[in-house]
């Protein structure tokens, strides 16, 4: 049965996403609000729904490896792998603000997340990670990012022609069922990966870093590499970049609130490469035609992780 679950949680993903990017996108035209908004709040909370279950679970349960590993390893995922195989798809444009503005923000997320979980390196202290007050510190960081994008809604309005305009029943049921679509079928998929990588006695970590990350970040990929195919590019970056903004501020402030999350040395290497990740997308802003990931940096950031998996691999 819970092999069949994890089939079928696969279907439950890819319609769920559809839904939901159906659902938000002619939410926003109706609302004549900005798709990267609709990207950045809604589809984000849809599309991180899974990584919050999870680590809500994890952090009660005291499982605080596959709670830390699966925050980074879906943030590192969702740029170098999920970006990459939309902008393969369809080659990603981005806006001013996404690039000055929400990528910067994810990128400090990153890099706060690794000043906040080295006490031991920065100030001596006999305990490395975030602590309760570290939660407190990033959910208050969260709640400027939603006042920010709510402000920015303001300002930024229209949709594209290309969105379909659906009632706002229809609409709405397209949300819910997307979300109810996405939820139970990351569920579905984490517990049958979890149950399968356990028979090969690999440690909490990995399976946090690599398929529960992957397994909670397949809502992303659906979601983004639809959107990227229907050229609805706005979802397809704002989903993302705002999935990695909440997982950091969000999900691991929550779960930090819950159950101080303790950090191991091994996980620097993981915080350096959610750093470099976010770096390497704002420097590809700048890389060729500008603003935007072609299809040639897709294929690289795909590679790079690639890479980063055989080193888990090998090293863990």
């Amino acid at each position: 049965m819970i092999y069949f679950l994890f089939i079928l949680g696969f279907f439950l993903l890819i319609k769920g996403a559809d839904f939901l990017v159906d659902g938000s996108a002619s939410i926003a035209r109706k609302l004549a609000i900005s798709p990267i908004v609709i990207g950045l709040t809604i589809v984000a909370f849809g599309t991180s729904a899974p990584e919050f279950i999870v680590n809500i679970f994890a952090s009660i349960n005291g499982n605080t490896e596959i709670a830390i590993g699966n925050i980074l390893g879906s943030n590192i995922v969702n740029i170098l792998f999920i970006l990459g195989i939309s902008a393969i798809i369809y080659p990603i444009a981005t806006k001013r603000n996404t690039v000055w503005k929400e990528i910067p923000l994810s990128l400090l997320a990153a890099i706060l997340l690794g000043v906040m979980a080295n006490d031991t390196l920065i100030d001596g202290g006999t305990f490395s990670g975030l602590t309760r007050i570290d939660g407190i510190v990033l959910l208050a960081f969260f709640i400027i990012f939603l006042y920010y994008t709510f402000g920015i809604s303001k300002v930024t309005g229209g949709s594209s022609d290309d969105i379909q305009e659906l009632s706002y029943t229809k609409s709405i049921t397209f949300v819910l069922t997307g979300l109810l679509g996405l939820v139970v079928g990351g569920k579905w998929i984490v517990d049958g990966a979890v149950v399968i990588a356990e028979n090969f006695n690999v440690s909490q970590s990995l399976i946090g870093l690599t398929i529960v990350a992957i397994g909670t970040s397949l809502p992303e990929l659906a979601t983004s590499a639809i959107a990227a195919y229907k050229k609805q590019t706005d979802i397809a970056i704002g989903n993302v970049v705002g999935s990695n903004i909440f997982n950091i501020f969000w999900i691991l402030g929550f779960s930090a609130l819950i159950r101080p999350l303790p950090f191991s040395r091994s996980s620097d290497v993981d915080i350096l490469m959610t750093i470099l990740a976010s770096a390497i997308l704002f420097f590809i802003m700048f890389v060729g035609k500008k603003h935007v990931i072609e299809r040639w940096q897709g294929v690289l950031m795909v590679l790079l992780y690639i890479s980063y998996v055989a080193y888990l691999v090998f090293t863990r």
